[in-house]
C-alpha cells in the first residue's frame, strides 16, 4: 500500500491546540460603560469561501476613547473589568463573535501623513490562518459614523477600498466580512 504525503501546514496542531481554544470573546463584564454591541467576523479566502479555522484577536478603547494600557496615561476613565483584549475562534460557519461595548474616539499619535486630531471610533483586529505565516492587522470602523469622515487612517486608505473596514449594523450586532485575498480583499496594514 503506498501511502500519500500529508497535506503541509503553516501552522501546526501545537498552534491550534494551544491558542486558538484560549477564548475571551467577552470584553465588557457588566458594570462597564457604554454602549454594548457584538461584533461578528468572518473569514473567508481569496475565493470568497468560509476559513472555518481561524482565529481573531481585537484590541480596542473603552467607551470614553481610553486604552487599558500603561502608555495610556490620558485623564480619562477607566472601567474595571475591561482590558480592551479579545481572542476568538471563527466558528464552521467562518465567524467569531465578540461581546463589547462601542469604543470611543482616540488621538491620532503621529504628525504630518495622514493628518492630526482624533480618530474614529475603531477595533484593532489580527487575523491567524491557515496559510498566513504572520498575523494580519486591520480594523473595523463603525458603518454611518460620522468621525469616520475626520479619520486620519482612513484618508490614507484610497477611497475605493475603504469599504472593506466598516461594518454593517444588523440590531445590535456589527458584521464585518474579511476576505484574505482576491478581488474583495480586505484591506490589511503593515504594523
Amino acid at each position: 500500500m503506498t501511502q500519500g504525503l500529508t497535506p503541509s501546514q503553516t501552522i501546526g496542531p501545537f498552534y491550534f491546540g494551544t491558542v486558538v481554544k484560549g477564548y475571551r470573546a467577552d470584553l465588557a463584564p457588566s458594570g462597564v460603560a457604554g454602549e454594548r454591541i457584538e461584533l461578528a467576523l468572518t473569514l473567508h479566502d481569496a475565493e470568497g469561501a468560509i476559513v472555518p479555522d481561524g482565529m481573531f484577536e481585537i484590541w480596542q478603547a473603552n467607551s470614553h476613547g481610553r486604552y487599558n494600557h500603561p502608555e495610556d496615561r490620558r485623564n480619562l476613565p477607566l472601567d474595571a473589568g475591561f482590558e480592551g483584549y479579545g481572542r476568538a475562534s471563527a466558528d464552521s460557519t467562518g465567524t467569531a463573535r465578540f461581546g463589547t461595548v462601542k469604543p470611543g474616539r482616540v488621538p491620532w499619535p503621529h504628525g504630518g501623513a495622514g493628518g492630526s486630531g482624533m480618530q474614529a471610533p475603531h477595533v484593532n483586529i489580527s487575523i491567524f490562518a491557515r496559510g498566513v505565516l504572520n498575523r494580519l492587522a486591520t480594523r473595523l470602523y463603525f458603518e454611518g459614523d460620522p468621525a469616520n469622515a475626520e479619520d486620519p487612517v482612513l484618508k490614507l486608505i484610497p477611497a475605493e477600498r475603504r469599504a472593506t473596514l466598516m461594518a454593517r449594523r444588523d440590531g445590535t450586532t456589527w458584521r464585518l466580512p474579511i476576505y484574505l485575498g482576491g478581488a474583495k480583499e480586505t484591506v490589511f496594514f503593515d504594523v
